[in-house]
């Protein structure tokens, strides 16, 4: 099937008589007629399900049309973007680990990473997403364990080169994690550039409605963790805490991060999302590759009026042909570069908040990538808790304005940026 399709019946494949919408489980229990079955369940002999925590009908279902959306072999759903980025690291890296990360990632990740994560025992190099190959290789340690990027940064708009990042991790015998948020795999499935696991919040387009908030981690089922069991003995020596399984033995490449991620860090952490969420979700898929579509049209189109603007001092839009990324646009996101623009006046800060409080069609909002056209001042709120040198290195100046384009008619949001440009 193509994406399209699969956006409407991927994942969920009712039989005679059955409801046509996914249903929702809601029952954090499921009830067995004997302790051999749920011993066989708990040992990970046979399917099924045993308490919501680890997992739900209605999250299976959707989290399986996500992977195949995805080109995957299994996903998780989680209970949020950022549990998705915590969960797709911590599978693979502990305490004493080392991690190579872009630089240009969304300020709650940069967080996560360099603060929360550090104090755990994590160590992480940060390196600019168009460094050298040389700088590249230079940022591994003998203890890294993995690669973390986003295939279209937010709010820079960064295009990552996927097959660099990926080829130069798989040197080094990891894998590539990528954040694929802005894209979708409408526009991009980073497995076929090599990389190995995909994540998203699927709080933004994939939901598109601000309905629900949620993330999901999808593994490609390509990367061969026994070929470097010396890397990730989490995965290639038995787990104590689960009944001494050896998840790479047991459930093979196609199965055993995302096994592992269930059976051990939902288990432990328990960052479900719920049922309810999950269904608002998959209603969210159904419309994705309609409303992308929109999004992506809607965002040139702002992106342009706003290049040719005497008022407006840069715009950055890979899909403008000044644009620095545009040629790998072309080759990674060649169906469109998401519905977000980024852009800075000449008057700076201070015109960003004028502008901003004219704004009548776009809305002020933490919230981005849905189909309200929303807008936000990333260095007073997002990203507020950097300084102008941590900003600039995850490629955020003082002034951007980052403008998530939605699906409303594209005259009705160009008046309206024309009327707050007057008052700047």
């Amino acid at each position: 099937m193509r994406q399209e399709t699969k956006c409407i019946q991927a994942g969920y494949n009712p039989k005679n008589g059955e409801p046509r919408m996914i249903p929702i489980i809601q029952s954090t229990t499921f009830k067995y007629d004997s302790s051999e079955h749920m011993g066989k369940l708990f040992a990970l002999e046979d399917t099924g399900y045993f308490y919501t925590r680890l997992q739900n009908p209605t999250n299976d279902m959707v989290a399986a049309k996500i992977a195949d959306l995805e080109g995957g072999t299994a996903a998780m759903l989680t209970s949020s973007g950022q549990a998705a980025s915590f969960f797709s690291v911590f599978n693979l890296a502990g305490n004493g680990d080392h991690v190579v990360a872009s630089t240009a990632l969304y300020g709650g990740t940069f967080n996560l990473f360099d603060v929360t994560m550090r104090r755990m025992g994590v160590d992480f190099t940060f390196v600019d997403p168009d460094c050298t190959c040389e700088e590249f290789n230079a940022a591994f340690k003998p203890n890294t364990k993995l690669v973390f990027a986003e295939t279209l940064s937010n709010p820079s708009l960064v295009v990552l080169d996927i097959e660099k990042f990926a080829k130069t991790a798989h040197e080094h015998g990891v894998p590539l994690i990528v954040d694929n948020t802005f894209a979708t795999p409408i526009n991009c499935r980073p497995f076929e550039w090599g990389a190995d696991i995909v994540i998203h919040s699927t709080t933004k387009y994939m939901d598109g409605h601000d309905a629900g908030v949620g993330g999901v981690v999808v593994d490609s089922g390509n990367f061969d963790w026994m070929a470097h069991k010396e890397k990730f003995s989490g995965l290639c020596s038995p787990d104590e805490s689960y009944h001494g399984i050896i998840y790479a033995e047991t459930f093979g490449k196609e199965g055993a991060y995302i096994t592992k991620a269930t059976t051990q860090l939902m288990r432990d952490l328990g960052a479900i999302q719920a049922p309810q969420n999950a269904f608002y979700l998959n209603l969210g898929l159904e419309s994705l590759a309609l409303r992308v579509q929109r999004h992506c049209a809607n965002a040139l189109a702002v992106a342009e009026f706003l290049e040719k603007h005497p008022k407006v001092a840069w715009v950055n839009y890979p899909g403008l042909e000044s644009n620095k990324y545009h040629e790998r646009a072309k080759k990674y996101l060649p169906d469109g570069s998401s519905g977000v623009v980024s852009f800075g006046l000449k008057e700076g800060r201070a015109g960003a908040e004028k502008f901003m409080g004219k704004l009548e069609v776009a809305m002020i909002a933490t919230h981005v990538a849905d189909a309200h056209t929303c807008v936000l001042h990333p260095a007073n709120s997002t990203h507020k808790q950097l300084n102008d040198e941590d900003l600039l290195a995850a490629g955020v100046t003082p002034d951007l304005i980052r403008f998530s384009v939605g699906i409303e008619n594209i005259d009705d949001i160009i008046e309206d940026l024309k009327q707050a440009l007057e008052a700047v």
